[in-house]
């Protein structure tokens, strides 16, 4: 149990990283404070909306911290900028197409007293806004080294009701622990900055479990996510994947470990680069840049 009464603080910052995101923001604020803990810290992100986002928090939700970027500075340098402003022993990521079932955070509270100390992350169950499919239980992470969401797009029969130790949590909807973000803080940031968006929650999961911090899926804390709110362009997206990808295996493993596998490389990552050179405009034309800068 918590050392502290569900009614009282609880010792959670929620940061919300926002962008054009007037169609979602109401409910996941709404889901938020409508969780029963008063003096709930909770912090706002945006990047650069154009839309009402700024003008619905301001007029709606004045309790909040708000950040406001001029340009959409990425996910992961949103994250560290909530991070660093957040109070709480634990910080809670949220996406804003995010919303969170009712007693989510007293829920959260009562397991968290009877963690191991070096349980530094924290996997809800995240499902579809239909409410029968997962999104994410938590990040798997292969010997090949792909990446992907556990039990995505299955039918939640209670498959994963029991708490379990994952990788790392889809930062969706992601619990870490202060104590281990200020640890593995890195001159790019808590989440490493250069990945702007996507797999740098991977990347997080794998550093921290490199320094024997661990995760658990925690499924009696439900949220639902309705994805792709950072309405990105499908073709960028492609090539955020792709480049990520390799970043975190060269930061995390190295490439002449990859490159020891070459099963994975030869059937997976050849045939995958070859077919986005030849679809993804954006793949070749970056990938034509960053040949000529390293000449």
């Amino acid at each position: 149990m918590p050392d502290f009464p569900i009614a009282d603080i609880p010792d959670i910052s929620v940061i919300v990283i926002t962008c054009n995101s007037e169609k979602f923001i109401r409910p996941c604020l709404n889901s938020i404070f409508n969780q029963g803990c008063k003096g709930l810290e909770v912090i706002l992100v945006d990047n650069g909306s154009q839309d009402r986002t700024i003008g619905i928090i301001k007029e709606n939700f004045s309790g909040t911290k708000l950040i406001e970027n001029t340009i959409n500075l990425g996910a992961a340098e949103a994250r560290n900028q909530g991070i660093k402003l957040a109070k709480g022993c634990w910080i809670l990521i949220l996406d804003c197409d995010t919303i969170l079932q009712d007693n989510f955070i007293s829920n959260i509270i009562k397991i968290s007293g009877s963690l191991s100390h070096r349980v530094g992350m924290l996997q809800p169950k995240i499902l579809n806004p239909d409410k029968k499919r997962i999104y994410s239980c938590g990040i798997h992470l292969a010997w090949s080294r792909r990446f992907y969401d556990i039990g995505s797009q299955k039918y939640d029969r209670g498959q994963f009701n029991r708490p379990k130790e994952i990788l790392g949590p889809c930062s969706a909807a992601a619990l870490y622990r202060r104590k281990m973000l200020v640890e593995l803080e890195e001159d790019t940031g808590y989440f490493d900055s250069r990945f702007f968006f996507l797999v740098e929650d991977v990347d997080l999961a794998w550093r921290a479990r490199a320094q024997h911090w661990k995760c658990m899926l925690i499924p009696e804390a439900v949220c639902y996510h309705n994805g792709n709110s950072s309405g990105l362009d499908k073709k960028y997206r492609q090539y955020l994947s792709l480049r990520n990808r390799y970043l975190t295996i060269r930061k995390n493993d190295g490439f002449l470990w990859y490159l020891s596998k070459i099963l994975p490389f030869a059937f997976y990552d050849l045939p995958r680069l070859f077919y986005l050179v030849i679809t993804n405009r954006c793949v070749r034309s970056r990938l034509f840049k960053s040949l000529v800068a390293t000449r």
